[in-house]
């Protein structure tokens, strides 16, 4: 088992670094970790919203500085992910949520980095045939 695991990190690395990655998609990477973790305060729900956040909408998220398309490093959400401040950090300890998985923190901070494209949800998006 030791044997695979580690296979499966070294595969990972190899293709991390010399594969080009699809970009984020906002519907299918983005959207699932909003929908699970943020959007109960920070959605359109006016009555539960927290700090007079949403995370439902670009421009407001924008406005705020929560998210800083191209600028992960500087984006306010990614910060509040990482902390270690409990009072600061999100989802806030009292929600009862987890904490976010280093590959969510991960594909938001990618999606950030490659300008933070929104979308709609996908029943709302145009179908693509594949090639």
């Amino acid at each position: 088992m030791r044997h695979f695991a580690k296979m499966v990190a070294v595969v990972g690395a190899l293709l991390s670094g010399t594969e080009a990655r699809e970009p984020v998609n906002f519907s299918r990477d983005i959207l699932p970790v909003l929908s699970e973790n943020c959007l109960s305060c920070h959605g359109q729900d006016e009555g539960h919203r927290k700090g007079e956040l949403r995370l439902d909408l670009r421009e407001a998220a924008l406005a705020k500085k929560a998210i800083i398309p191209g600028d992960s490093g500087q984006s306010e959400m990614i910060a509040r992910i990482l902390t270690t401040y409990p009072d600061e950090v999100m989802p806030p300890p009292k929600s009862n949520k987890p904490k976010l998985l280093p590959s969510q923190v991960e594909i938001l901070r990618r999606w950030i980095e490659e300008g933070a494209v929104w979308g709609k949800h996908w029943a709302f998006e145009l179908p693509i045939k594949a090639h």
